[in-house]
C-alpha cells in the first residue's frame, strides 16, 4: 500500500511536491506548476500547500 510522504531532504520547500510527484509517479515540476497556477488564478494554492505541508508526514 502506497502512502503519501513529504520528501524534505530532496524537496525544495518542505518536500510536498516531491512527495506528491513520487506518489502519483509524475515529475514534481508538474505538481509545482499546478500549485503556482492555483496561486495565481484562485489564490488558494499557497493555503493548500501550507495545509499539505502540515498534514502530510515527513519521510525522514
Amino acid at each position: 500500500m502506497k502512502k503519501v510522504k513529504r520528501d524534505s531532504y530532496n524537496g525544495i520547500l518542505g518536500g510536498v511536491c516531491e512527495g506528491l510527484g513520487e506518489y502519483f509517479s509524475i515529475d514534481p515540476i508538474i505538481i509545482r506548476l499546478i500549485f503556482i497556477s492555483f496561486s495565481l488564478m484562485l489564490g488558494g494554492g499557497i493555503l493548500t500547500y501550507i495545509i499539505a505541508w502540515i498534514i502530510i508526514p515527513d519521510r525522514y
